[in-house]
């Protein structure tokens, strides 16, 4: 079995008021793995200690089997990173840009980089400062592609876009992960982008990861159950139960079908229960909104 793309264990860091993990997570090679959850929760701060860019309180960092601070510049050159916070103000234009980013790279590839340039609509000497937003994420994923990294790191890479151009920015994506040696991991609120696109998914809540998994494998295992219970009912203790409403004798729960939830609700007295599929933004709402469980009162 080949070794992950990304292996992270134990990872900690601390700021006033949040403390990101402990945090492990797997990116098999080949992935296209969806890290998700809302702001705040350290999906940034997770890929900028990637990058090396701030240092751990604890934990480690593998990416393809190599120290992320010893082995930073080898694993700088086998990366790509997209995010809205890139600045190319300084290079004035879109091909001083590219002059400057190509000669840190032996694998550059300039037929590639004038296709991408050609099919998203990024003119070769545009000025920066003419760029809409989406043109410069775009112009971001063009200098990211365009050396054929084996791993892409893209942290919302598809704010700002219009439908068209997230498909064609997807279209490029996956064409660039056909080679199986080739992983990437998006960080996104684009949940219904994600479903589509992620073959993995990880999904984090208070800097801490809740699930990782393939895709289909995360979704299928939850489902969303009505039941009815008498006074009294609780699912305190219950593992693999979010309380989603709960008014008088009627409960909505967010399920995990794998465990033993299902058969202890029904042993604690839960009756007509009513099963429903979810999708992944169904899952990942209804894993934010988790309520405290309070008893069903007569």
């Amino acid at each position: 079995m080949s070794e992950p793309a990304i292996q992270i264990r134990g990872l900690e860091k601390s700021f006033s008021g949040f403390t990101l993990g402990p945090l492990d997570l797997t990116v098999p090679r080949g992935a296209i793995y969806g890290l998700i959850g809302p702001n705040g929760v350290g999906k940034t701060t997770t890929i900028d200690l990637m990058l090396g860019m701030g240092r751990a309180g604890a934990g480690t960092i593998r990416i393809f089997g190599l120290d992320h601070v010893r082995d930073e510049v080898a694993i700088k050159r086998r990366l790509g990173y997209v995010s809205p916070d890139l600045n190319y103000q300084p290079w004035r234009t879109v091909d001083r840009v590219i002059r400057f980013h190509r000669g840190f790279y032996p694998d550059w590839d300039d037929e590639y980089c004038r296709r991408l340039l050609d099919t998203l609509q990024v003119g070769w000497r545009e000025k920066i400062a003419n760029l809409s937003f989406g043109a410069r994420i775009k112009l971001a994923l063009i200098v990211a592609l365009s050396h054929r990294p084996h791993l892409l790191l893209l942290d919302e890479p598809t704010v700002g876009l219009d439908v068209i151009s997230k498909q064609q920015i997807f279209a490029e994506l996956l064409a660039a992960v056909q080679d199986e040696d080739r992983t990437v991991l998006i960080s996104s609120h684009g949940l219904t982008d994600i479903e589509r696109f992620a073959d993995h998914v990880g999904i984090m809540k208070d800097g801490k990861l809740l699930l990782e998994g393939a895709t289909a494998d995360i979704v299928s295992r939850f489902r969303v159950v009505d039941f009815l219970a008498a006074a009294g009912f609780t699912t305190a203790g219950i593992p693999g139960v979010f309380v989603q409403e709960q008014q008088g004798d009627r409960w909505r729960v967010l399920m995990d079908m794998e465990g033993p939830a299902l058969e202890q609700v029904k042993g604690r007295g839960a009756n007509e229960i009513a099963t429903s599929p979810v999708t992944l933004e169904d899952l990942f709402v209804g894993l934010m909104k988790e309520r405290r469980d309070v008893a069903a009162v007569a």
